[in-house]
């Protein structure tokens, strides 16, 4: 079961139509996915930090923490921040190169080509279990 979403920043959510992807995230935390912002910048200022706080649990830069995507470790990192295992996280990213090292550190790989085949695949792997 799947309780943890991990999203890139540029190429993700720099996308024209990302307003539906931060939707999105509101909806998934509302149910109680937590959710991390792991980019390989080298950080963000403060107010940049403060727009994204809304959206996420964590916020991992790789400057900041000394390891970078596609390295398994800064994805096991990121899952630890949000007290989940990896396999319990999924992780979007339009660089399949990043997302083959995310299914390695044992997360469920998205690759993002677009905002509505993103919105559709965490459909399916966040959905409501039915009671």
């Amino acid at each position: 079961m799947l309780r943890g979403l991990v999203l890139d920043y540029a190429g993700v959510l720099t996308d024209p139509d990302a307003a539906a992807l931060f939707e999105a995230l509101d909806l998934l935390r509302d149910r109680g996915v937590k959710t991390a912002l792991l980019s390989n910048a080298p950080g963000a200022s403060g107010p940049a930090k403060r727009r994204l706080a809304p959206f996420f649990d964590a916020l991992v830069f790789s400057g900041e923490v000394g390891v970078a995507k596609p390295d398994e470790r800064v994805f096991l990192l990121t899952a630890d921040r949000l007290g989940l295992p990896p396999e319990h996280c999924a992780f979007v990213d339009d660089s399949a190169g990043n997302v083959r090292g995310a299914v390695a550190a044992g997360m469920v790989g998205v690759h993002h080509t677009s905002v509505n085949a993103t919105l559709l695949e965490l459909d399916a792997l966040f959905a409501e279990e039915s009671a």
